[in-house]
Order: C-alpha cells, then structure tokens, then sequence
C-alpha cells in the first residue's frame, strides 16, 4: 500500500500537469502509471527523474530494447516487482520478444546465482581482470 495517495491527474499543478503531458506523449500512453503520480508530489523530483530517465533511456550505444532489459534485470534482482512488469511491458513495446525475455531472466539468474557463490567462498578477482 502506497505512503502517499497518487497525485490525480485532473487535480495536478500546471508544473506536474506538464510534465504528465509530456511522459504521455514521449511513453505513447494515455494514463500517467502510479509511479509517476506518486513522486509527483514533489515536482522537482519529478521533473528530474523523468529528465533522466528520458535521457538515459533513448537509444544511445546500446538500443533502448536493451536498456529497457537491463532495467528489468536489475529491477528483478532489487526485488521491485513494479518495475520490473513497467519495464517489461515498456520492453515489449519497443520490440522484446518472449524468447529475449526468458534469456534475459536466465542470465539474472544466474548472475546472481554465482555473484552469491563468489562472496560465499570470498573468490579473489583474477590479475588478468584487474
């Protein structure tokens, strides 16, 4: 259950109701997600998070489908079930197959499987990786 109640759309501040505007038309929706309606209560956390996000995630060295899967990874590995449904909706909606999802949940897997095991047996990093 959320803290704070999210901030309604028709209810919001000429400076939130902007940048709604603006994650509607950029995310190609037309219902602002709780996330954003839930920091909306302070406009400049707002403002800036979106701000970053919108730069980080466009398409840059790595395409945004890949970003969007890397968010979902280290969402599922930080246990953020909002975010990781977010990001893989958004994923799938840039081009993420099913098959590209299920490897990418393999390799969180993984990774975490034997990052665990690493600091389990306090594994010294190889010279050839430092």
């Amino acid at each position: 259950m959320e803290i704070f109640k999210p901030i309604n759309e028709k209810k919001a501040s000429t400076r939130v109701k902007r940048i709604f505007n603006e994650i509607k038309k950029t995310r190609k929706i037309t219902k602002i997600p709780n996330f954003w309606k839930s920091i909306a209560h302070n406009p400049q956390l707002l403002e800036r998070t979106w701000n970053n996000l919108k730069q980080i995630m466009k398409d840059g060295a790595l395409d945004s489908v890949t970003k969007e899967l890397i968010y979902v990874a280290v969402s599922i590995t930080n246990s953020c079930n909002y975010c990781t449904r977010s990001h893989t909706f958004a994923a799938k909606k840039k081009g993420a197959t099913e098959e590209m999802i299920k490897e990418m949940i393999d390799v969180v897997g993984i990774a975490n499987q034997n990052n665990k095991l690493v600091e389990a047996y306090q594994v010294e990093v190889d010279k050839i990786y430092k």
